[in-house]
Formats: C-alpha cells, structure tokens, sequence
C-alpha cells in the first residue's frame, strides 16, 4: 500500500515545468497572474470575435466593436509587457 503525497513524480516534473511553470517564468510571472491575464485576453478576444459575427450577418451593427476590442487587448498586452520584470522576454503577442 502507498501513501498519498504531495510531491511530484520525478519523471513528471520535467513535464509539469515545461507546460505549466516554463512560459509563466521566463515571462517574470507566477502560473495564477498569467492564467488570469491570458483568460482576460481570451474573453476579450471571443467577445471581439461574436462581434465581427453579428457584423457579418447586420453589418449595421457592432460597425467598429471588433477592432476597438482587439486595439484595448494588444495595448493590455503591451502594457503587461513593459510592465513585466523581464520585458526583453516577451513578444509582441506573448500573454
């Protein structure tokens, strides 16, 4: 019989840096703050997206929703950027 630990397997933990902690750090930011930005950026951008799709179909509405949505969320993103304690670190789309 096992006990139930907190730690990670040793041959996981190559794996749980790589696709949970790696991109976060070297971003200068802890897996929460990038989740929570990204997840912003994400809602945004579906928002921007259902937008330009009501436009498609009543091009009346919703004339200028989309863009004004995705120039807010680049500007966000680069704000995080310069913002971040390794700026050199991140790309123009790096969330």
């Amino acid at each position: 019989m096992t006990m139930a630990t907190n730690q990670i397997e040793p041959g996981h933990a190559g794996v749980v840096n790589r696709l949970f902690l790696q991109h976060p750090r070297s971003l200068g930011m802890s897996w929460a703050k990038h989740a929570a930005g990204a997840a912003k950026i994400g809602s945004e951008l579906i928002v921007a997206g259902v937008a330009a799709w009501v436009h498609a179909i009543v091009p009346g509405l919703f004339t200028d929703t989309a863009g004004k949505v995705v120039t807010h969320t680049y500007n966000y993103i680069q704000k995080r950027k310069a913002d971040s304690p390794t700026p050199e670190n991140w790309s123009d789309y790096d969330i």
